[in-house]
Order: C-alpha cells, then structure tokens, then sequence
C-alpha cells in the first residue's frame, strides 16, 4: 500500500453490512481507510465500526453530529469509544456546541468541522439565508472551528486553496466531491478530479460513487492511484 492510497477514503455508501464488508474484503489490499456514513450506520449501528476495525482498515465516522452542546459531547464520547479515527460534526453547530465536542474527545481522534456540503451551490446558500459566496461562508465557519480547537475541515474541492492559504497546515483538510475524469457528477455540485485535489493541497479525498458503483471497484481504486502518480 503506497502513501498515496492513504490519502483515499473510500466511502462505504451502501445498505448492508454484508455488502459494505464484501467492498473491504475486495479492495483492503489497495485502502486502509474506510468512511461509514449515515445509511450505513442507520442500517447496522455501531456494530459496523466493530466490523470494518476488525479488518485492520481505519474507520472515518461521518455522523455530521449537530445538536445542543451536551448530547454533541456524550455523541462524541460514545464514537469514541469504537476507537475510530475521525469523526464529524457541523461547525453550524456554534461556538458552544463546537467546544463540547472538542473536549470530549481523546487526544487521538480526529474531529473534523462539516462546512458547507459539496451538494450545495450558490442559489442553494442563499435560500437559507446566507447573502454570501459560499467560499466566504466556508471560511468563517472554518475560523470558527480552528479558534476552538476543531483538528481539521471538511469542504469541497473549491475551497482548498483558499483554506489552505488562511490556516497553513494547522489543519487537515478531508474533501469529498472527489470525481475522476469520466465520471458523472451526480448530486455533488462543487467537484474536481483526485489529481486536481491533491494538487490544492488536499490530506484525504473521500470518493464513494466513483469506486462502489463500479462493476470492479479494485480496478477503480488503480486508475486513481495511477492518475495520482502512485
């Protein structure tokens, strides 16, 4: 496994635990970090960090926790608890909600900030309330999160360089929206192929769709790596 396939969390959009297993089982070879999301998680609960840490791979839980300060906080201590390795929660949340989290967490995992999700445009921000660019808006949520500790952002593609260029790399910056050439961009309005991001300065690209729907995920996962130049 080269240090590039670390970069790539593959994102394990599926309904069932057994499918989500079979994708590890054909592509952990090739990828050491796995993303467990909502459908999934809804679908098996905890039970499914258990199994996919049971194979080696790490585990990138991507609750998007948004809620009063108090239940973020025991949310997070309970993630914790599968010993997983990221963890998200909204930076909407605010400044009170975003501390809670922070102090609940162990040294070791990674809390990352939700900004503005690549399925929102422009016309989508302004319809709740938002008289602003959306790289603008990113931002001031992202100061919010690295003023009270969060360790890292996740935002589209767009908004790399601007991120990178306001925090260095205090942060690390996870970016889904990930499309390699060819590939349709579905629901994702703000995308740029895994080259393109890295170049920007992305640490992981997360990338479902691309590398689960593919009639051979592992063949997927190869043509990125070599796009990649691993």
């Amino acid at each position: 496994m080269t240090k590039t396939a670390d970069k790539i969390i593959v994102a394990l959009d599926v309904a069932t635990k057994e499918k989500a297993l079979d994708l590890i089982k054909e592509l952990r070879d090739q990828i050491s970090f796995f993303k467990v999301g909502l459908q999934l998680y809804t679908a098996e609960g905890p039970e499914i960090v258990r199994a996919v840490r049971a194979t080696g791979a790490n585990v990138f839980l991507d609750l998007k926790l948004h809620d009063i300060p108090n239940t973020v906080a025991f949310a997070v201590e309970s993630a914790a608890q599968l010993e997983i390795q990221m963890l998200t929660i909204h930076l909407s949340g605010g400044q009170a909600m975003i501390r809670a989290a922070v102090s609940a967490k162990p040294r070791e995992l990674l809390l990352l900030g939700v900004t503005v999700l690549t399925s929102v445009d422009a016309q989508a921000i302004r319809q709740i309330g938002i008289p602003d660019k959306i790289e603008n808006h990113v931002l001031r949520l992202a100061k919010l999160g690295v003023e009270n500790g969060i360790d890292g952002i996740v935002a589209s593609p767009h908004e790399i360089t601007a991120l990178r260029g306001e925090f260095g790399d205090k942060i690390k910056i996870v970016v889904p929206g990930i499309r390699p050439a060819g590939s349709e961009s579905a629901d994702q309005k703000r995308v740029l192929t895994p080259r393109e991001a890295i170049h920007a300065g992305a640490d992981y690209l997360v990338i479902g769709r691309p590398i689960i729907a593919h009639s051979h995920p592992g063949e997927a996962v190869a043509k990125i790596l070599q796009e990649l130049g691993a």
